[in-house]
């Protein structure tokens, strides 16, 4: 294992570290499609159904760990996202709930969310890439989504509105202030890099999933 230099902060060594994976994940047929304003209700439903669970599993976990010294220092209730997943959900279904849909992708994701249960230190790599992603990038694609489904009053993208946090750049400013002050060694510091990776590519596979639908999802 190749150990990166210790006055690289961790929040540069896991962006740094993870830029091919990053550019594989956003690269997908599905994304490309959505972000492009060509994927139906049906297709961003069922994206949103996949990532129920996922979230369901960060928020359970970040739970059991908001006391532990590692995970504990980067978790926030104001960044749960799973309520806001079941009112988008509400929308997008007219009141019919999430759309039952049997995922390999998802479960693996999932299975690799609770394992870190027993790992505090790989847990900041998930809450990391998911959570700063839904801030950075995500509230781009809830842009999108307002003027592809001319939306009102933000109803169906409630998942990309963080109440709690009006200003994300200062926040996520924050947020990687407290992953540079995380007390790991140098070794831990590139499990968490290569945990981005690994979440990355499952991010990769989930998406994978979806691109294989697109022609029933094309808008």
């Amino acid at each position: 294992m190749t150990v990166l230099p210790t006055e690289i902060g961790l929040s540069v060594m896991m962006r740094d570290g993870s830029q091919a994976e990053h550019k594989d994940a956003e690269g997908s047929s599905f994304m490309a499609s959505l972000l492009d304003g060509k994927v139906n209700e049906t297709g961003y439903t069922e994206y949103l159904a996949m990532l129920r669970p996922v979230y369901a599993a960060l928020e359970s976990v970040a739970a059991t760990l908001a006391d532990d010294p590692i995970a504990g220092a980067i978790i926030d209730p104001a960044l749960n996202r799973l309520e806001a997943i079941d009112r988008d959900l509400d929308f997008w279904t007219r009141g019919a709930g999430a759309p039952a849909i049997s995922s390999p992708a998802v479960e693996r994701y999932v299975a690799r969310i609770e394992a870190t249960v027993e790992d505090p230190t790989l847990f900041v790599a998930h809450h990391y890439t998911r959570y700063l992603g839904d801030l950075s990038g995500g509230q781009a694609i809830g842009r999108i989504l307002a003027r592809t489904f001319e939306l009102a009053d933000d109803e169906g993208i409630a998942f990309y509105r963080f109440d709690a946090i009006p200003k994300p750049k200062p926040y996520k400013d924050e947020y990687r202030a407290s992953l540079d002050a995380l007390p790991l060694t140098d070794r831990d510091k590139q499990r968490v890099v290569d945990e981005v990776k690994v979440v990355f590519g499952l991010n990769g596979a989930l998406f994978e999933e979806l691109s294989a639908h697109l022609p029933r999802y094309a808008r």
